[in-house]
């Protein structure tokens, strides 16, 4: 598991400054971050776009892509990620979407969750499919973006 501190430790080698969108986990990658005294040299902050409206209208993702496949999809992951990295001024954005359940979204199931990372270089996107009730599901998607941020922005791994 990789924790909040690893996150800003990696963004802070880098020089950079981190923002975060998130959907399913509401507000818990960010709270995870603040965690760590410190944060606020290299944390700009988040955006919680739980609507999927708020996705286009705060976060830029394109409102055709989401009426086509709907919020929970790795290219609105993609999306939310680069968009969270203008709208914050960051260098790095992290966003995360998926069906936290216990009812399917969308025609997706409970679990399914995208995470992804944006940065000047480039932007990753990692599928998830995740067990567990409500509140694992969340905390099993925070884990997951915070792994892919780490080694998105460590170089060598």
């Amino acid at each position: 598991m990789t924790t909040p501190a690893e996150v800003l430790a990696a963004v802070a080698a880098r020089g950079w400054t981190v923002a975060a969108a998130e959907s399913l986990t509401g507000g818990l990658l960010v709270a995870a971050l603040v965690e760590v005294p410190g944060a606020s040299a290299v944390l700009r902050g988040g955006v919680v776009a739980y609507a999927t409206d708020l996705k286009a209208s705060l976060l830029g993702v394109d409102a055709a892509l989401l009426a086509e496949r709907g919020a929970v999809d790795p290219d609105v992951a993609a999306a939310m990620a680069s968009g969270v990295r203008i709208v914050a001024r960051a260098d790095v954005g992290l966003a995360t979407t998926g069906v936290a359940g216990p009812e399917p979204q969308d025609g997706k199931a409970p679990g399914l969750a995208y995470v992804a990372v944006a940065t000047p270089e480039r932007t990753s996107v990692r599928r998830l499919d995740l067990e567990g009730d409500r509140p694992a599901v969340r905390a099993g998607t925070v884990d997951a973006v915070m792994t892919l941020a780490v080694e998105v922005l460590t170089p060598g791994r």
